[in-house]
């Protein structure tokens, strides 16, 4: 529900504000005074382009505020809330001169596409050039599913919609990898057989890098084992010789002085030392093989991997893993044709789950449809449209195949109203003939009938009275007061038949001042509602029997409300 908008620098509007209320409100005023400025106002607050041509004459730019009751749940809940305790959502707009701006929602700035977003769901408009709901098909399909109760199992439609678009690209997905599949599986061949071949071990390049250091200093760890061999053991004197000399010494020494026994018995752990020590050294000399051709073979070796880390990973550890993955793709590349017919089985499943779901939707649908146009018809009849046939034309389209191009969420029908205005016209799209009051009416007689969930929606009738008078205008000034007791409903009107009923009545004036022409916005009291209304039956001369007559007339909706 629109709680308050506020107007400023648009066309002939300087700045007007309005407090708005539940219920219907009624806007009547001279041809020509700025009524449905107003409706393009909440137009441009909800969304829709602007015109630079627009913004008032000698301003650099219009203003629009409006606030809104917020919804209890839903995206215009969850986004944009400052204040997470405010019921309010407040929407603002700035149009410049070059047709450019800024957008607002709870003071944040935000495109001006978002606005539609957040004020779409909270408002309908229905003027004699934007009934956007009759003129889009997929609103016609979704007003009927409302209607039949079909939402559920429109859902369950759309389920099986996404599963069979699911298994549908995985064929593609399998059927593209089996055209590869023989070239691939050789490539993969190649790669898993010289990878194998290859033997690598997680530690050997750094092995390899240390016995290539070896292997380059060959000459001198020669000659430093020989230089150890001959001190230790082999050269003359060597450790081991001088070891032998100073022990007999000491032992003819022990004869005169018993501590020189001691020392004696001390020098043996060493002798055991050198000697493991000239054994090390006699079994390294003996193990490595410092040859040229040894250097060669590490070489090639390192080379070898050096040229698989290039392709296959940055060491050997990436390289055993993408060894692992290629294969896993070979086994399931081996398996492809096993795949892709289970998967074309799936789909064969699937594709007939969602035809069976399909057609009892379309079912349901035919049968909801031929109810629904009994009730609009009778009701555009009460509204003026007393010839016309409402037709829903609902075109199935047969599926013989899971062409994901054809499976939709909302099933196998196309659906759109069609209407015949006059006798022995035929049915044509209501969209493409219909005129604007014609598309008013049948609007009000859809939500008059209708059963969507939009009880906080404002609705917004432009001019639905045109074309119409007498009976005719009563019967649409009723459904209007039917439709306020569920929604917020704002009408403008030239009819004291559908005024009279207003629960809030605003009447829109235009004035001359300076040269400059300006529009201003005033809610009725009870007595001026009776000049207004008086005004709406005789014209510009107001007689006293049309100030009795209004009196009256408003005195008595008063009391079939307060009934």
């Amino acid at each position: 529900m629109i709680k308050f908008l506020r107007i400023r620098n648009l066309a002939t509007i300087e700045d007007i504000r309005m407090d708005l209320s539940e219920g219907l409100s009624i806007l009547t005023g001279e041809t020509g005074a700025g009524k449905s400025i107003i409706i393009d106002g909440i137009r441009l607050i909800c969304g829709e382009k602007a015109s630079p041509d627009l913004v008032r004459t000698g301003r650099a730019e219009a203003s629009l505020e409006a606030i809104f009751s917020r919804p209890d749940s839903g995206p215009e809940r969850a986004d944009l809330i400052r204040d997470k305790t405010s019921d309010d959502l407040v929407l603002q707009r700035s149009i410049g001169g070059a047709g450019t701006g800024k957008a607002y929602g709870d003071g944040i700035l935000v495109p001006v596409k978002r606005l539609k977003e957040l004020a779409g769901p909270l408002v309908d408009i229905y003027g004699q050039n934007d009934h956007v709901f009759l003129l889009r098909l997929d609103s016609h399909l979704d007003y009927l599913d409302h209607f039949s109760g079909t939402i559920p199992l429109r859902d369950d439609v759309a389920a099986a919609a996404r599963e069979l678009r699911r298994l549908g690209r995985l064929k593609v997905e399998w059927t593209e990898r089996e055209r590869e599949r023989s070239q691939r599986l050789d490539y993969l061949d190649f790669q898993i057989r010289e990878i194998d071949k290859a033997g690598l071990r997680p530690d050997e390049e750094e092995e390899l890098r240390a016995r290539r250091h070896l292997l380059k200093n060959a000459e001198k760890i020669s000659a430093l084992v020989e230089q150890a061999l001959d001190t230790a053991y082999a050269g003359d004197p060597s450790l081991l010789a001088l070891l032998a000399k100073l022990e007999h010494a000491l032992a003819e020494l022990s004869a005169f002085d018993p501590a020189f026994t001691e020392m004696n018995e001390s020098l043996g752990p060493l002798g055991i030392v050198v000697r493991e020590l000239a054994d090390v050294l006699m079994r390294y000399k003996e193990k490595q093989d410092l040859s040229p051709e040894k250097t060669e073979e590490v070489e090639a070796r390192l080379s070898l991997i050096e040229n698989l880390k290039r392709k296959y990973g940055g060491d050997i550890r990436n390289i055993q893993f993408y060894l692992e993955n290629i294969k896993r793709e070979h086994e399931d590349l081996v398996g492809i044709q096993e795949k892709l017919a289970r998967v074309e089985a799936e789909i064969a499943s699937a594709f007939a789950v969602y035809t069976a779901k399909a057609t009892a939707l379309s079912a349901v649908r035919k049968k909801a449809a031929a109810e629904l146009e009994k009730l609009i018809e009778k009701e555009i009849g009460l509204l003026g449209m007393k010839k016309a046939r409402f037709h829903i034309q609902i075109d199935p389209f047969p599926l013989t195949e899971p062409n994901p191009d054809r499976i939709r969420d909302t099933g196998m029908d196309d659906v759109e109203f069609v209407i015949s205005p006059n006798p022995g016209e035929q049915l044509k799209p209501l969209r493409k003939i219909a005129s604007g009051g014609e598309l008013s009416r049948i609007m009000l007689a859809l939500k008059a009938v209708g059963k969507e969930k939009d009880g906080a929606k404002t609705l917004i009738f432009d001019e639905i009275d045109a074309g119409i008078g007498g009976k005719t205008a009563e019967f649409i000034a009723q459904k209007l007061k039917s439709l306020a007791r569920t929604h917020q409903i704002i009408c403008i009107t030239h009819l004291p038949q559908i005024a009279s009923f207003a629960d809030h009545h605003f009447r829109i004036e235009k004035t001359v001042a300076k040269n400059r022409t300006f529009t201003a916005v005033k809610k009725l009291s009870f007595e001026e509602r009776v000049e207004e209304i008086a005004r709406l039956m005789s014209g510009s001369l107001v007689t006293p029997a049309a100030l009795e007559s209004a009196r009256e007339m408003l005195r008595h909706h008063a009391a079939d409300a307060r009934d």
